[in-house]
């Protein structure tokens, strides 16, 4: 007898009708019973409705996730050390995380954020909003222990902190010569258009090699880019961007808010937007 090389495939429609729980057809809802269905739901009253509650737009009782000391130092002490650390590598901005880490559970968090800071102007923010799960503690080695990977953005955050209430200025790199023994080069005018995260941390970088005439340009009345105007205050509070900023400008970089003030041209002057 042939050995049977094919067979027809299950009727799946048969297979179906053995679980009640699964329909044969599609059901179409119209929007107007989807939006009659919301109004049974509680948390999705009508906008504008005169029984509804008036909500305030304010966060105050959130927490941010700092940790303790004692959080941090316990934290800290769980780390590796890994020789390859594949959490450095998943950093876009290559912090040296194994150092400032070693620096926090040796109590040195002056040590831990300069090794912050350095690296990432923005070190404050990044730990505060950077999708660190995605990243950096989600390449760590411990992530399938029992007690989960290290709280790398935690320490990042409690680390800068610590430091921001030192109240220690930023300065350029030590071993420069004197601004007045520079090249001619490093005093030309540079200018930045747009006071974000990427001019800050250009302007940072700059003006830590020696250019002493730096100027951020900025068209908004407040400074920090989308870290201020789009990320709510109960993730970042503007007190750390306003950090941030100070730091920057402890090296000498200027911002100027209003870019059409300071561009000389009358009101009747400035450049009309045209639709597209």
């Amino acid at each position: 007898m042939a050995r049977m090389l094919s067979k027809d495939l299950p009727d799946i429609e048969n297979i179906l009708a053995l679980n009640p729980r699964v329909k044969s057809h599609a059901m179409l809802h119209s929007t107007a019973a989807k939006k009659a269905e919301k109004k049974h739901w509680k948390r999705n009253t009508e906008k504008g409705c005169d029984s509804c509650v008036n909500l305030e737009n304010n966060f105050d009782d959130i927490k941010h996730t700092t940790l303790s000391e004692r959080g941090a130092l316990r934290e800290a002490m769980r780390c590796l050390r890994c020789a390859d650390a594949p959490c450095q590598k998943s950093c876009p901005t290559n912090l040296d995380i194994k150092a400032f880490i070693t620096s926090i559970s040796n109590k040195n968090y002056y040590g831990a954020a300069r090794a912050i800071l350095s690296d990432n102007p923005l070190g404050l923010t990044c730990g505060m909003v950077c999708p660190t799960s995605d990243l950096c503690v989600g390449g760590c080695n411990l992530y399938a222990s029992e007690e989960g990977p290290i709280n790398i953005g935690g320490l990042q955050q409690f680390a800068v902190e610590v430091f921001s209430k030192m109240g220690i200025p930023q300065v350029r790199i030590p071993d420069l010569p004197p601004p007045e023994q520079m090249p001619e080069s490093y005093h030309s005018k540079i200018a930045l258009i747009g006071c974000g995260p990427a001019s800050i941390s250009c302007a940072s970088f700059l003006a830590r090699l020696g250019y002493s005439n730096i100027t951020i340009f900025e068209k908004e009345k407040y400074t920090g880019g989308l870290s201020s105007s789009e990320i709510p205050q109960f993730r970042l509070p503007y007190e750390v961007v306003q950090f941030e900023l100070d730091l920057m400008k402890d090296l000498g970089v200027k911002s100027h808010q209003r870019l059409r003030k300071v561009t000389g041209l009358r009101e009747d002057q400035q450049p009309k937007c045209q639709p597209h």
